[in-house]
């Protein structure tokens, strides 16, 4: 991996009585953090994915902390994985983290200083600058997307002969000469070329003393949805359930209608359409979960799993076929809601977490975790407290939004999401209808809700400072869901 300078702060020692032998200083712990891309919440078997085979995200999920219902806050743009990464790296809310990420310390920097060796291979998506201020070593670093070329749109057609395993498409296929210096030039996936880095990284350490930070960025389950066959076949199409909520179109313009994700598959849905591209998603989780077992084995190999916090966890949801969207451009729970999963020393196995929590709150908790203190700027809550015992939820209500064209709060119980732009609004009894299909905004029964969570949506957009304050109750809530 390429080395690079930093800046790092010296210890103080601290005066002992004399003849008082210091005692042996307790090891820092390491941290491996694994990030998907599109991966929703259900895309673990074992958190809900009944149709997913992850057997090593299953074994990570038993030897851990699961929250159940963590969320990122918003976006100000339709590739909504670079705020959520602003986030994440920064720790700054929504409204914030744009502005004022170039001013602020970030994740790997702060732990930099702290005498970690800040390490990242795969997808950053962030600036370079921000790149080099983060880490001290990177592998190969990976753009935000790969793309493949047309025929990976509008799938199923007829003419389209794309497949996922076809080697030549580009996209997650990629030349080693060029991404891993190899001096004979073979086509790897590219979670397969992140994972190489991240295990070799983790092999090369056991003689240095410092302690780790190893940020590993896959662009899988992203589209070009591509995997080995192997493993497409996994998923015959005809056998994938197309989900509860599938819809041929959305009701109404959400706004992005026809952004780059939702020309994937033609217009209308069809539920084979949803199949295919359904499989092809299990496809590519499921090769990204092979490719994960090959690091967490490496960190096995390395004696230094002990001492190692494993942080799983994804930028963003996707929709592919619910409510007939293919993307992310939503405030649905399969858009914003994602994995996070952490494991190591002392973490109770197979606990579950069901308060609700920001995917970008990972900052601070390991900064807890290892006694450092995390920048002032950092303005979400450490999860540390809620690895091991029961507490009081970190947020009462989640805020979400999507550009200048959504705006939603959820509670545990209830979601409303207010559409400015298309004069909709939608609200979810979330018990009852875990979906998203049944538009109770209204009902009459339910006009006393309303008004409670417009309110404390409201009260959630000053409190973050958003540029849109003042969302309108639109008044139609007649188009379902």
């Amino acid at each position: 991996m390429q080395r690079r300078n930093f800046l790092k702060s010296a210890a103080v020692s601290a005066a002992l009585p004399a003849g008082l032998a210091p005692a042996a200083p307790t090891p820092r712990p390491n941290f491996l953090f694994l990030i998907a891309d599109d991966l929703t919440y259900t895309g673990i078997h074992s958190l809900g994915g009944s149709e997913l085979r992850t057997p090593n995200l299953d074994r990570l999920v038993q030897r851990g902390c699961a929250f159940t219902h963590c969320f990122h806050q918003g976006s100000w743009s339709g590739a909504v994985c670079i705020p959520s990464r602003t986030m994440l790296n920064s720790g700054l809310s929504a409204f914030h983290a744009q502005p004022r990420i170039d001013r602020s310390p970030l994740w790997g920097q702060t732990l930099a200083a702290a005498g970690y060796d800040a390490s990242l291979t795969g997808k950053w998506h962030l600036s370079e600058a921000n790149l080099r201020r983060s880490f001290q070593h990177t592998g190969p670093v990976a753009p935000g997307m790969l793309e493949s070329g047309p025929s990976a749109y509008h799938r199923p057609a007829p003419g389209n002969t794309w497949t996922p395993w076809d080697t030549s498409l580009k996209g997650q296929w990629l030349h080693t000469a060029q991404w891993q210096n190899s001096p004979a030039d073979e086509i790897k996936h590219s979670a397969q070329i992140w994972a190489e880095s991240a295990a070799e990284y983790l092999r090369s350490r056991p003689a240095n003393p410092n302690p780790f930070f190893l940020y590993v960025g896959f662009n899988s389950p992203h589209d070009p949805r591509q995997a080995p066959k192997p493993f497409v076949d996994l998923y015959p199409t005809a056998r994938v359930r197309v989900p509860p909520n599938y819809l041929p179109a959305h009701p109404f313009d959400q706004g992005d209608r026809e952004v780059r994700d939702e020309i994937l598959a033609p217009f209308p849905r069809t539920r084979a359409a949803v199949q295919l591209h359904r499989a092809e998603y299990f496809a590519h989780t499921s090769y990204m979960d092979a490719q994960i077992g090959r690091i967490l084995e490496a960190l096995e190999q390395s004696g230094q799993a002990g001492n190692t916090y494993v942080v799983f966890t994804a930028d963003h949801g996707l929709a592919v076929g619910q409510h007939g969207l293919m993307g992310k451009q939503n405030l649905y729970d399969h858009s914003v809601r994602v994995p996070l999963v952490i494991a190591g020393p002392g973490i109770p196995h197979n606990r579950r977490v069901p308060h609700m929590v920001y995917q970008h709150s990972v900052f601070p908790t390991t900064c807890e975790l290892a006694g450092v203190a995390a920048p002032p700027t950092v303005e979400f809550p450490s999860l540390a407290a809620l690895l091991h015992a029961d507490g009081p939820a970190p947020h009462p209500a989640m805020f979400c939004y999507y550009r200048h064209f959504q705006r939603s709060v959820r509670t545990a119980e209830h979601k409303l999401i207010v559409y400015p732009e298309a004069g909709v609004t939608q609200l979810f009894d979330l018990r009852r209808d875990p979906w998203e299909t049944r538009n109770l905004a209204a009902s009459p029964r339910h006009a006393a809700l309303r008004r409670d969570l417009l309110q404390k949506l409201r009260q959630l957009q000053l409190d973050l400072e958003d540029d849109l304050p003042a969302v309108p109750d639109t008044g139609n809530a007649h188009i379902a869901p």
